[in-house]
């Protein structure tokens, strides 16, 4: 039976494509066609962005708490509807059910949070220098924005972004991830369930990405992107929108080292570096463990115990009760992460566990790959320097502080970063000189929406969440009032 079309929004209408063209959307666990969707062109484009264009004054005109009251009205809806949600994400992006309720009540905290800090935008009254003059700074809105999201969390990518763009007072054209559109789409209805004006929020949903850089990010009536992917693709991005200096906020790739001092309290440390590694979205993560660092007076003993809780993580489709680790987004990914392992063990890399394609009953039509541990790697590998992407772990001894932390800093990314130790004194040194937008002390659970979130290096621009994120999406105008 061919499934039913699922059609972009655009202005508040749910419509098809012009020419009539649709993308499949795969079920990573089995490759089954879950749903077929409006694949935009050149005409939904300019559409959704003279739509968010023109409902840009009226929202942006709107009391700050008005807008924070929609805001809170789709923060419950998302809630009612975490569930359905929460199913929508494990079908197209395939990680175990309870993660994604976990990403979907996480992503819904960003409308709470923003919700709240629209009603704190604030500019200042500056003491003049000059007694026939007055002056004040404001912060206003920056218009239409576009927003282009990835796919491995389909949920959280989205509301980190369209939040704080909403509370700002900007509207919106989203260009979900073409792997997983389907809790975009959700999320739409949401909005309008919601009562947010017309044209406020679009959602672009298309598999022609060089149209999208061509057309939507290089459009002059889109005053800001916010984007998550690649750092590659980021650097595209960034010269097309040169060319009418258009604002920017990236979070782009990561390479986050994981380091276990000697003094770390053993099983939390063991602890967060599987699940940091292997228990957010099968390592498909920015700011999941690269490159895990152990102090050699302890390795004999951590690195047993750490390839003995790999061999016993649950890899099984998403629906499947007690699963931890489901099906790679699709063949390309495990391919690479299955390049890199191949490629360190011809390097002289040691296969501790893993390194293989999982084909066999419940793995025999989805990207399965068997949770991996390398031992013997060293800094100069390319496992140790480009972005995993998947459920393989290098691990790499270090002996001083000052070495390791050297080690973790030698790289282009600084997205995210983490340690354990006991040393209270390390534990400030360490903090301060590792060179991440994200530091973990004792703490591998990430981020949280009253802190801003990007990264160093070619790991990103700008930040999102906390007071910052709303920042993001205003103008500073300073105001000259000549009194006479």
């Amino acid at each position: 039976m061919t499934p039913e079309i699922e059609r972009m929004y655009i202005d508040s209408e749910w419509v098809e494509a012009e020419d009539g063209a649709t993308f499949d959307v795969l079920n990573p666990a089995d490759q089954s066609v879950i749903a077929r969707v409006a694949n935009g062109a050149r005409r939904e484009i300019h559409r959704a962005v003279e739509a968010a264009h023109a409902a840009f004054k009226g929202w942006a005109a709107l009391p700050p708490k008005d807008r924070g009251r929609v805001l809170l009205r789709i923060q419950a809806l998302m809630e009612e509807r975490r569930d359905d949600l929460a199913r929508l994400v494990t079908l197209e992006n395939g990680k175990p059910f309870e993660e994604a309720r976990k990403e979907v009540q996480f992503a819904l905290g960003y409308f709470g949070w923003f919700a709240e800090e629209a009603r704190r935008i604030a500019g200042e009254w500056v003491p003049s220098p000059q007694p026939g003059k007055r002056y004040w700074v404001l912060r206003q809105p920056i218009g239409p924005v576009a927003a282009v999201t990835p796919w491995n969390f389909p949920a959280t990518m989205v509301t980190r972004k369209i939040a704080p763009a909403l509370a700002a007072g900007c509207s919106v054209v989203l260009k979900p991830a073409s792997a997983t559109p389907l809790t975009a789409l959700a999320l739409a209805r949401i909005t309008q369930d919601a009562g947010l004006p017309r044209g406020v929020f679009n959602v672009l949903t298309t598999s022609r990405s060089r149209l999208v850089g061509d057309e939507l990010l290089t459009h002059p009536l889109i005053r800001k992107i916010g984007f998550t992917g690649s750092t590659e693709v980021g650097k595209g991005i960034m010269a097309a929108a040169a060319r009418q200096v258009t604002r920017l906020s990236f979070e782009l790739g990561g390479n986050a080292p994981f380091i276990v001092f000697e003094d770390a309290d053993f099983g939390p440390a063991l602890d967060g570096a599987v699940a940091m590694k292997f228990l957010r979205v099968g390592g498909q993560s920015c700011i999941c463990a690269n490159r895990i660092y152990i102090q050699r007076s302890i390795a004999d003993r951590f690195i047993p115990a750490f390839v003995d809780a790999v061999k016993r993580l649950v890899v099984a489709p998403g629906f499947e009760p007690g699963a931890q680790v489901g099906p790679l987004i699709n063949e390309e990914t495990r391919a690479k992460v299955h390049a890199l392992v191949e490629d360190a063990v011809e390097r002289g890399a040691r296969l501790a566990t893993g390194g293989h394609y999982l084909t066999e009953g419940p793995y025999a039509k989805g990207f399965f790959y068997a949770p991996t541990v390398l031992l013997d790697v060293t800094d100069a590998m390319p496992i140790a320097r480009e972005e995993i992407f998947g459920p393989a772990a290098p691990l790499l001894v270090f002996d001083t502080e000052e070495e390791v932390v050297r080690r973790a800093n030698a790289t282009t990314f600084g997205l995210a970063a983490y340690f354990y130790t006991r040393d209270t004194a390390r534990l400030v040194r360490v903090a301060e000189q590792l060179e991440y937008g994200l530091v973990g002390a004792n703490d591998a659970t990430g981020y949280t929406h009253e802190i801003p979130f990007g990264g160093f290096k070619e790991s990103g621009l700008g930040r999102e969440g906390g007071h910052e994120g709303i920042e993001e999406y205003t103008e500073v105008k300073s105001v000259v009032v000549n009194l006479g």
